[in-house]
């Protein structure tokens, strides 16, 4: 039976929620194909997933999953409003650029899924830190996958030219950014079969 008392760390390596989980999948696609574009997304989803799970914690047990689910996403966008506010001001154009998947944010799955699934069954002292690492695990991903987009697809790093002798165009569509996605999903799962998760061996 596998070891219950997992790390704190594990959201930024070891169960990476995009990598691992395959979950908030869509902007990383979609949207990480600049640096800018990411950097946006990074902030916009660390506010909202932050704040909106924190508050969430603190909505009694005991109402029915169903009711919580709704109040989660309540929150989420009415968190999701200053943000998008703030986003425009540091990020002007990009968040027109990004389109619905902005919004889409507030109600990731890591507020309407993993809050009951995982979150919630912490202590809120080992919660807040293992939060902080999912959505680190997110903004890493999406921050090197655009990186790698980028240069690749237009030759440029946060929108200024580099030296690049070899483009490969279709890295900046959607179908290159699942295609991506998908190589860089394989060498994180087979790097990781190398470090096999602890096995508990049956003892008190």
């Amino acid at each position: 039976m596998k070891n219950k008392n997992q790390s704190v760390f594990d959201g930024l390596l070891a169960d990476n929620t995009v990598l691992s989980s395959c979950m908030v999948i869509s902007p990383v696609i979609i949207c990480g194909d600049t640096l800018r574009n990411a950097e946006a997304l990074a902030m916009a989803f660390t506010a909202i997933t932050l704040l909106s799970v924190l508050l969430c914690s603190f909505i009694p047990k005991r109402l029915p999953y169903a009711v919580k689910i709704i109040i989660y996403a309540v929150i989420s966008s009415l968190i999701y409003i200053p943000v998008r506010m703030a986003a425009q001001e540091f990020f002007p154009g990009i968040i027109t650029r990004i389109g619905i998947y902005f919004p889409l944010l507030a109600v990731n799955s890591l507020i309407v899924v993993q809050t009951e699934a995982k979150f919630f069954r912490m202590k809120r002292l080992k919660m807040i830190p293992a939060l902080l690492f999912y959505v680190a695990g997110f903004d890493a991903v999406i921050l090197i996958t655009a990186f790698i987009r980028e240069l690749l697809a237009y030759g440029t790093i946060n929108n200024r030219m580099v030296d690049a002798d070899t483009l490969i165009s279709g890295l900046g569509q959607p179908f290159g950014g699942f295609i991506f996605l998908g190589l860089l999903c394989g060498a994180y799962r087979a790097v990781r079969s190398l470090f096999p998760a602890e096995q508990s061996t049956g003892r008190e």
